[in-house]
């Protein structure tokens, strides 16, 4: 099992960041709903909270607080452009470090949370805009894995 300790403080902070960045990106990617996003968020991260146990690492990753800082970019290109690497990072980390089922546990993780986050907020009469569908893909690009 892979755990904390086998990661440097800066390979720690990369796969700490991966999840809120995809959380940004989607949330970013149309205008309103910010606050039940932003909640979705931190609900993605109490539901992987409660199934504790099936990974050592998940669980780690979860119980650190979500953080991302949303002011150190001034558009929404930015914010993609630098959490698409975010995620990149992150799983080329872990690709070295963790297991492959922890690796797909990551990447399963991340992208729930993305969609939870898309479908926080209705969009134009839909549960997930064009836009959020997109920033999706992209986030599942970044992955290497499928957005379905």
């Amino acid at each position: 099992m892979t755990t904390k300790a086998d990661f440097t403080e800066q390979e720690w902070k990369a796969v700490l960041e991966g999840p809120p960045s995809a959380g940004m990106i989607v949330m970013t990617a149309t205008r309103g709903g910010t606050f039940r996003e932003t909640f979705a968020i931190g609900k993605a991260y109490a539901h992987a909270r409660q199934e504790h146990g099936a990974s050592e690492l998940l669980d780690e990753i979860v119980a650190a607080k979500p953080e991302v800082d949303h002011t150190r970019y001034g558009s929404f290109e930015e914010i993609e452009q630098h959490g698409l690497q975010h995620l990149r990072d992150a799983v080329a980390v872990l690709e070295q470090k963790a297991s492959p089922d922890e690796v797909e546990d990551y990447r399963r993780f991340v992208l729930t949370l993305a969609r939870r986050v898309a479908a926080a907020h209705r969009e134009d009469g839909t549960d997930v805009s064009p836009a959020e569908e997109a920033a999706i893909e992209a986030i599942a690009a970044s992955l290497g894995a499928a957005a379905a």
